[in-house]
């Protein structure tokens, strides 16, 4: 059996890594042929003397000369490509057969359309390709055969729950259910959330996880994020979707079908299980996460997200179904403005509880277009950006 060429794109972060560890524990079924990042060198040059790749990216020039002079060093085969679209080029060249897309936010775009034209398969991680792209992504995953496989430990979940053929999904599915641990700040009064501080909003329960997809996941926009995605990603309508707390995180998504039917996913919370599937379907392979022990499990408990509580305390979910039946675009505008939103609370600009009003003004003083293609979407991701970047200074002001 040949191996399976991956590129993964997003190298140094957490589900980079976290791939990485997988495949290591494979080498017989993958191989690494290039890997890609931003900013840590050092790492990148530590995966590059383990995996050796034929090439490596990173997002800006400065840190790929700085690699490529740290890869001749040490006498390493990788050849760093320099190229401005180099991303996009390793996402989509003939010598790639599966490509993790794991670079966090609206950057992710453009590699993972590429991606998807060139008929790969897609190991989809970057939420933002569905919620920027929607449509238009869709669209190039249809037109180029590519086969799209959810990494997100939810979609990956609700993808395994469903039958195997999405021609019947529409007649026999009633709804998807989204379960949310409920963050760092389940249990806080919603009054004290203005004083919440970077670190504390960075340290999430039961996941390890990049600071900004933290922070999300205390304001509970990473599910507002992932209802927009599995609308794409299953078909289904807005009112289809629904999301439940469940604190302990151990069943990741449910699919109810007409019937009434309730079929789940469960595991331990480790990343390394959605990606295994990804890498390996429609085949198992063993992924490296500790099995559950169900004689160790003493509740799995849930909560309605329309208590009064946790209308206040998580006040942007309800965004993510305002988005979906708004104009084509909404939901560009609504992941731009939560960027610029959550890096300002990061840097100290604006206090938590305010990313939300970032995100409501933003969404009230940007009119979208319906995309048509990348271009579109980048521009209307600009002109977002630009006026979440205006309510951050009006909101810190």
């Amino acid at each position: 059996m040949s191996r399976l060429r991956v590129a993964v794109l997003g190298s140094t972060g957490s589900i980079g890594t976290n791939t990485l560890d997988v495949i290591a524990r494979h080498p017989d079924r993958f191989e690494v042929v290039a890997l890609a990042a931003a900013t840590q060198v050092d790492l990148m040059l530590a995966q590059c003397a383990r995996f050796k790749p034929r090439v490596a990216v990173m997002a800006s020039a400065p840190h790929a000369l700085e690699l490529d002079r740290k890869i001749k060093l040490e006498g390493l085969p990788t050849q760093v490509d320099l190229a401005p679209d180099a991303i996009e080029i390793v996402a989509s060249c003939d010598d790639v057969d599966a490509v993790m897309a794991a670079i966090v936010g609206a950057a992710g775009l453009a590699p993972c359309l590429a991606a998807a034209r060139a008929g790969k398969r897609l190991l989809l991680a970057n939420k933002e390709a569905l919620v920027v792209g929607g449509d238009v992504f869709m669209r190039a995953v249809a037109e180029g055969g590519a086969t799209l496989l959810p990494i997100d430990s939810e979609h990956s979940a609700i993808f395994q729950s469903l039958p195997d053929d999405p021609a019947t999904w529409a007649q026999r599915i009633d709804r998807i259910i989204l379960t949310a641990s409920g963050g760092p700040f389940r249990t806080r009064a919603p009054s004290s959330l203005r004083d919440v501080t970077p670190s504390q909003a960075c340290a999430h329960p039961n996941w390890v996880m990049g600071r900004k997809i933290s922070v999300d996941s205390a304001t509970m926009m990473n599910k507002a994020l992932e209802v927009i995605e599995a609308r794409y990603l299953f078909g289904v309508s807005p009112d289809q979707l629904d999301v439940v707390i469940h604190p302990q995180s151990v069943i990741h998504s449910m699919v109810q079908y007409k019937d009434t039917s309730v079929v789940a996913q469960l595991g331990t919370p480790d990343m390394r299980v959605p990606i295994a599937y990804g890498l390996s379907w429609p085949d198992r392979i063993e992924s490296g996460a500790q099995a559950l022990d169900f004689r160790g499990l003493q509740n799995l408990t849930f909560e309605a997200i329309d208590s009064e509580d946790h209308r206040q305390r998580y006040p942007g979910l309800a965004l993510a179904w305002e988005a979906l039946r708004a104009e084509p675009g909404t939901c560009a505008v609504l992941n731009a403005a939560n960027e610029v939103a959550v890096a300002a609370f990061l840097d100290g600009a604006i206090r938590f509880d305010q990313i939300h009003a970032v995100n409501r003004a933003t969404l009230d003083a940007v009119a979208p277009r319906t995309p048509d293609g990348l271009q579109a979407l980048l521009e209307l991701d600009g002109r977002a950006r630009g006026a979440a970047a205006a309510c951050v200074r009006r909101v810190a002001g």
